[in-house]
């Protein structure tokens, strides 16, 4: 008998165990501890993809850099550092909006939590607001590689202001070169500049891009994470998702600051 009651009870011990789970426990897993593990190693695993997917872009920068290191200081030049520096402010800012969002989350405060991840989406959206001011600038002085892109526009613009005002000594020296070039001793041709800055201007599209569009993702993410999070989805057992979408926001952030020196400060003359 004691061989037939023994499994009984053990499986009245089972199922009280199983009742004594967390909601949020998949059936798939013993503990919520082992459930948070296997999150935590599939986000680095994605993480080191996106390493290496940028990676190789920065790679190509750097090669780049070294070949036409001239025309690449000269392109940087273009760029705002207003604008570079304040959206690098702006992501560290969110950095730390998001890391209390995480506390916040473990310590089962679900308004502080929500209200966080609200600022950190706020934050997002500030940075992709000044990407748009910075590429219409590029847009609107035909610094976009293709057909259109032009290198002396913007000299050659200020030059006939300049003439139309009677003021021909702020035009462009002879030869087509830049005021600015002149004055940071530029060897190369404007048609050497002409085609070697849209290298320069193709890595800065590509890089500064597909990080943008990683911040849509991000935005995207947060407002599910918040909507779970109005919704009571998180306590202090339970806060993987928030962590996890952490980590991803980390990451990207991680990922300008590299981009702002690389792509703004090449050999910055103030």
């Amino acid at each position: 008998m004691s061989n037939v009651v023994a499994p009984a009870g053990h499986a009245a011990g089972h199922h009280d165990s199983h009742a004594a789970h967390h909601p949020a426990l998949q059936h798939h897993f013993d503990t919520m501890a082992q459930q948070k593990e296997a999150a935590v190693i599939g986000m680095w695993v994605f993480l080191l993809t996106e390493i290496l997917f940028f990676g190789g872009l920065f790679v190509a920068y750097m090669i780049y850099r070294v070949w036409y290191f001239e025309a690449f200081a000269e392109a940087s030049r273009r760029l705002s550092l207003f604008w570079g520096g304040l959206n690098t402010a702006v992501l560290i800012g969110s950095s730390l909006t998001m890391a209390l969002a995480v506390r916040c989350a473990q310590t089962n405060s679900r308004k502080w939590t929500v209200n966080w991840l609200i600022l950190t989406m706020i934050l997002g959206c500030v940075f992709l607001g000044v990407k748009v001011i910075e590429y219409r600038d590029k847009f609107a002085n035909y610094e976009v590689p293709g057909a259109t892109y032009n290198w002396n526009y913007h000299e050659e613009h200020e030059a006939a202001a300049a003439a139309g005002a009677g003021e021909h000594a702020a035009a462009a020296p002879e030869g087509g070169e830049s005021a600015e070039a002149a004055a940071h001793h530029v060897k190369m041709t404007p048609d050497q500049l002409q085609r070697t800055t849209q290298l320069y201007f193709s890595l800065y599209f590509t890089m500064t891009g597909l990080h943008a569009l990683h911040m849509i993702i991000g935005v995207g993410l947060m407002l599910v994470i918040t909507g779970m999070a109005w919704k009571g989805k998180f306590d202090d057992q339970y806060y993987t998702p928030v962590e996890m979408a952490g980590l991803y926001w980390h990451f990207v952030d991680i990922v300008w600051i590299f981009l702002f020196p690389l792509l703004y400060l090449v050999e910055r003359h103030m």
